[in-house]
């Protein structure tokens, strides 16, 4: 495995983004000598930077946040032609052109950026308008989901999203400070969703905010992030050339468990206990470079600590059935 100075060598670098699990996308990509990569979140350009630098491929980059457009300058900049930046969601990759890709590269969730920048709204760490978008363009934002979402989508975006275990509290307290103003900031918001927390369950968890979860469902609500992953990965493999390298870096279990699944039915294995289908009705388009998803190594948890619940999984394209073949 590379070193990890030698994956990081631009660590240190002020105002350069640290990506996640670096080591390991470098070493399961120089495997299949990508000619043409294909980074889907983009974000903090971390991976692109990586990638570019350590190998001779042609990067194309996409990424909704405009944000991430106006850092991708840089980029085309330096690498001239090797780069290529697209303002898109991830679930609309087939509008590209110039061919399939050799490695095609998933960074899922939000980006150092969303987190230190605390005008977007995603944190609570600074008092700021409760938005959460991706794409601050489109759609409503968090503050406009929360004071005006039905019961039930707010069920789902605070127990199924954010895997909160006192949902039915917390849903309440935010339906009874609608009208208020409190949905409106992120400390105010932050503030609500505490006071909604028995204190023995905070006692459990003194290194972790009462409001971490519920501010990650209703992120992932906003944004529609579980739907587009299932949208994009489908058209990421028919675009992969043979023996070409697919990963995804999920961090929420929802993630995961869709990329799994969609992982082997592609190389022909079960998806889950309850499928009873034949050897005969599963194709094997695919093989599974990871059978279990990898996790960051110590090391790196010890320098990004946001790398703690990353998990990694990689798949490999089978060459395709030629017709007409005896």
């Amino acid at each position: 495995m590379t070193a990890l100075s030698e994956a990081y060598p631009f660590s240190s670098v002020a105002g350069i983004h640290v990506p996640v699990m670096l080591r390991e996308v470098l070493d399961f990509m120089a495997a299949c000598d990508p000619k043409r990569i294909l980074d889907c979140c983009f974000g903090g350009g971390g991976h692109s930077r990586a990638l570019l630098e350590r190998t001779s491929a042609h990067v194309v980059a996409v990424d909704r946040d405009p944000q991430a457009k106006e850092r991708a300058l840089e980029f085309e900049t330096k690498y001239g032609n090797r780069f290529e930046f697209h303002s898109m969601n991830y679930s609309g990759i087939d509008r590209l052109s110039g061919g399939g890709f050799d490695g095609i590269l998933y960074d899922l969730g939000i980006s150092s950026f969303h987190v230190d920048e605390g005008e977007r709204g995603f944190s609570f760490r600074q008092d700021a308008p409760v938005d959460m978008r991706m794409d601050p363009t489109t759609g409503q934002s968090a503050a406009e989901f929360l004071e005006g979402a039905p019961y039930d989508d707010l069920v789902a975006a605070v127990r199924e999203y954010g895997e909160e275990q006192n949902w039915k509290r917390v849903v309440q307290a935010l339906m009874s400070a609608r009208g208020t103003g409190r949905l409106s900031r992120t400390v105010s918001l932050a503030q609500v969703i505490e006071d909604a927390i028995p204190g023995r369950v905070k006692r459990q968890n003194r290194g972790i905010h009462p409001a971490t979860k519920t501010f990650q469902g209703i992120r992932m609500w906003v944004n529609q992030e579980l739907e587009h992953l299932a949208v994009s990965l489908p058209k990421a493999f028919s675009m992969l050339n043979e023996g070409g390298r697919l990963m995804v870096i999920s961090f929420h279990s929802l993630e995961d468990r869709i990329v799994k699944r969609m992982f082997r039915e592609w190389a022909g294995q079960p998806v889950d206990a309850n499928d009873s289908r034949s050897v005969q009705d599963r194709v094997a388009q695919a093989r599974l470079i990871t059978r279990k998803p990898c996790v960051p190594a110590d090391d790196e948890i010890q320098i990004n600590s946001r790398s703690r619940s990353a998990r990694l999984r990689v798949l490999e394209r089978l060459p395709r059935e030629r017709k007409g073949a005896a």
